[in-house]
C-alpha cells in the first residue's frame, strides 16, 4: 500500500491523551475485539449514550473518515495501546498532528496505524480544508512521502524506513522481524561458536 485516501476529520483539541481516546471502562476485555465503540467515548456519545450530532465524527460529511487531523501532543498520557486498536478498528489509518505523545507515538507506528508530522501552520492549514465538505479529502503518498488534500495543498513529510516498510509492505513487528531472519540467525550462530554453553538444547 503506497497510497492512503480518503476523508479527513478536524479533531483539533490540545493534549487529547489516550485516556481520552480510549477510557478506562473499555479496557476490561481478552481480545482486541469491539474497541471501536469505546473511541472517544466521551466526546462521541452523550451520558444517555446518544451520539452528540456536533461531533466532528458524528456528522455526516465525515462518515467513514479515515485520517484524523489532531491537535498538538496527540495521544499524550497512559501507555495503553487499545487507543491505538481501537482507533484502527474504527477505519482511522492516518493522524496528522504537530506532535504525538511519545509512547502512542511508538505503539501507533508498530501497530502500522500511521503518524504524520507536520508543522502547526500546515496541520491548521489541512484542517481549515476538512472543515469545508467539498475538500475534506485527503490523499497520502508513501511513495512521494507528501500530503495532498483536494484543495490542491501538498506538503511533504518524513517517515522512518522501517515503519515505512511496514506500512507500505503490511507487515507487523513479528513480520518486520522475520525479513531480518537470515542475520538473526547468522549472529545466534557466532554467538554459540563464541560461547558454546549457551546453546538452547
Amino acid at each position: 500500500m503506497d497510497k492512503i485516501e480518503g476523508v479527513a476529520a478536524p479533531l483539533l483539541i490540545d493534549n487529547l491523551d489516550t485516556d481520552q481516546i480510549m477510557p478506562k471502562q473499555f479496557l476490561r476485555i481478552i481480545t482486541k475485539e469491539g474497541l471501536d465503540k469505546g473511541v472517544l467515548y466521551d466526546l462521541r456519545f452523550a451520558a444517555d449514550g446518544a451520539p452528540r450530532p456536533d461531533f466532528v465524527l458524528n456528522r455526516a460529511e465525515y462518515a467513514g473518515a479515515s485520517i484524523l487531523i489532531g491537535g498538538a501532543n496527540f495521544g499524550c498520557g497512559s501507555s495503553r495501546e487499545h487507543a491505538v486498536w481501537g482507533m484502527q478498528q474504527l477505519g482511522i489509518e492516518v493522524v496528522i498532528a504537530a506532535s504525538f505523545g511519545e509512547i502512542f507515538f511508538g505503539n501507533a507506528l508498530n501497530n502500522r496505524l500511521l503518524l504524520i508530522v507536520l508543522p502547526q501552520r500546515q496541520v491548521d492549514a489541512l484542517a481549515a480544508a476538512a472543515a469545508t465538505p467539498s475538500s475534506n479529502r485527503l490523499s497520502v503518498d508513501l511513495d512521494t512521502m507528501t500530503v495532498r488534500s483536494a484543495g490542491g495543498l501538498a506538503f511533504p513529510f518524513t517517515l522512518g524506513l522501517r515503519h515505512k516498510q511496514m506500512i507500505t509492505e503490511g507487515l507487523d513487528m513479528v513480520g518486520a522481524t522475520l525479513r531480518q531472519l537470515a542475520d538473526i540467525e547468522a549472529f545466534e550462530q557466532r554467538h554459540v561458536a563464541r560461547a558454546p554453553w549457551t546453546r538452547v538444547l
